[in-house]
């Protein structure tokens, strides 16, 4: 579904990516996982279109999207959760869902969508007439996450999902990424808590200062000495 082939990625003189590559196919979870600095959210930056790569390309379905606008990017069937949520704070929960929804103009279709988020996350119901920057953290990653799944992505990338949570908030939303990806959606995810983020991907890449050091399945990851004592503690 995604390839991502030979990335060099600047910030300035600074090379943030390193000639990276690896691929996503459909049904996947596949995790990105490293320190802070690896270049993880520049990765889901370039592949939404919101950072532009010096060399190398992305693809997504066979077709070229490297220097393809962020806008049109989300027309396509990708769409970013970001680090940090970055929620509209003055808008309540409904219309930042709705927010999601721009690139799409069938009504009802719409409606459909905000269903199931809502069957996904009974919390923004309750919640569905309140200020997004009222909410908990955890109910702003939520909003998030669904306003992501409302352009009806067929690729999710999401950035740092339990950033700032407590474990059990933690544990919920991997729950709800796994349901997601049950229920079709391709995830592409950046994760610090790599013991959570290798419990529930397929496979995963470990990225250290710009360049993919380890590949493989999400199991063999987790048994790789290396990454048992730079990443989960062990």
């Amino acid at each position: 579904m995604l390839q991502v082939e030979n990335l060099n990625v600047y910030y300035g003189a600074i090379h943030a990516l390193q000639g990276i590559s690896f691929d996503v196919n459909e049904g996947e979870i596949v995790t990105l996982i490293g320190a802070n600095g690896a270049g993880k959210s520049t990765t889901l930056r370039t592949i939404s279109g919101l950072l532009r790569p010096r060399t190398g390309s992305v693809r997504f379905k066979g077709e070229d999207i490297t220097m393809v606008p962020a806008e049109k990017i989300v027309h396509l069937g990708i769409s970013q959760v970001p680090e940090g949520r970055k929620i509209f704070a003055p808008l309540s929960v409904k219309e930042n869902l709705m927010m999601g929804a721009y690139t799409r103009k069938d009504p009802e279709e719409i409606t459909e969508s905000l269903e199931r988020v809502y069957a996904s996350f009974p919390r923004l119901r309750e919640r569905a007439g309140q200020y997004g920057g009222t909410l908990s953290g955890g109910e702003q990653q939520m909003l998030a996450t669904g306003r992501g799944l409302m352009s009806r992505p067929t690729l999710l990338l999401m950035d740092e999902p339990s950033m700032g949570l407590s474990p059990i908030l933690v544990e919920e939303i991997f729950r709800i990424i796994t349901e997601i990806n049950k229920q079709g959606t391709s995830i592409l995810l950046v994760e610090q808590n790599a013991q959570m983020a290798l419990s529930i991907a397929h496979r995963a890449y470990v990225l250290e200062t710009g360049r993919i050091v380890l590949a493989g399945s999400a199991k063999e990851i987790a048994e790789n000495p290396q990454v048992k004592a730079a990443y989960l503690g062990i």
